[in-house]
């Protein structure tokens, strides 16, 4: 069985060969992650594993609905933790089609060891993949319907993820073929709401945060209308953030910023909230450079994998 599919994040997006897994450091805390994952999973007896031994099989991982598939890397470190080997068939960030292969299953690996392990690493892995490929697809088929629609900016997923799931829920965004925004706290200064009603203006926030950024970090400012923007532009954010703008209202701002600031202050404008599957052919505008939504990864469904034991 093969799967075949011309509008893949690897071939439209990306470069034609990503190895998303270079962007993991070889020791680092999210192997140690996937051991606490294993550890929460057999915190004592593994009564299954008993009743079937250790002699040495193969399981198949099947993809089983469409979708771009991601996770290897995590899976990766499941398999190896467990004891076990295996071989893939699929390169992740490939869009998988299994409804239109006859019995509705793609190979993605085979995974080899003894078999208790095989079914230790079973569960894991599965749920890894799945919510892997359940945000890169969301991700990929929202990034394709603002190219569609003719809009050639940024779509960044947010920060609103998982606790402790951030690098599993931001590698999938990059996988999807999405920006991932920034990562946390330190990598970027964002000035929301909070943080200018407790400096006492955006004036003032914008200069405090210029006197501990250094050359390499860029300062965000969410605000809340046009007169804001301009208050924000004039202080020198690098970003700001049309807050819960819509439709006519974004346009006609974005539109007026753009115009008013022209070759005096250099700075993105991005908008976030709303965007959604549904709306987005509506919802771009070309003033604005990035589109920041958490649809992407808030309330996305999974990817449908299983592992089975070769008879």
């Amino acid at each position: 069985m093969s799967s075949s599919s011309s509008s893949s994040p690897a071939t439209i997006f990306k470069n034609p060969n990503p190895k998303f897994a270079h962007l993991l450091p070889q020791s680092s805390h999210w192997k140690q992650q996937v051991t606490n994952w294993l550890q929460e999973d057999i915190p004592s007896f593994d009564y299954g594993g008993y009743v079937v031994g250790d002699n040495l099989q193969s399981a198949t991982l099947l993809c089983k609905s469409d979708g771009v598939f991601a996770g290897q890397p995590f899976a990766n470190e499941v398999y190896q933790q467990c004891g076990l080997t295996v071989e893939w068939f699929i390169e992740e960030g490939k869009f998988l089609e299994p409804s239109k292969v006859k019995d509705g299953k793609i190979k993605v690996a085979l995974v080899s060891g003894p078999v208790k392990n095989i079914l230790q690493a079973e569960r894991l892995s599965l749920n890894i993949i799945s919510r892997c490929s359940g945000i890169a697809t969301q991700s990929y088929h929202t990034i394709k319907l603002a190219r569609d629609s003719g809009y050639e900016g940024i779509i960044a997923g947010t920060r609103k993820t998982t606790p402790g799931l951030r690098l599993l829920e931001k590698y999938s965004m990059l996988v999807g073929g999405i920006d991932s925004h920034r990562y946390d706290l330190s990598s970027m200064i964002m000035l929301k709401d909070n943080h200018i009603w407790a400096t006492g203006s955006i004036t003032q926030a914008v200069k405090n945060a210029k006197n501990v950024i250094g050359f390499s970090t860029k300062i965000e400012v969410e605000v809340q209308d046009e007169d804001e923007a301009n208050e924000a532009i004039d202080a020198g954010a690098d970003i700001i953030m049309l807050d819960n703008f819509k439709g006519e209202e974004l346009r006609a701002v974005a539109k007026r910023l753009k115009a008013r600031w022209e070759g005096k202050r250099h700075f993105l404008l991005e908008c976030s909230g709303g965007l959604t599957l549904q709306n987005i052919g509506s919802y771009l505008c070309h003033d604005i450079d990035i589109y920041s939504t958490s649809s992407v990864h808030q309330g996305t469904g999974i990817i449908d994998f299983s592992l089975k034991i070769n008879k």
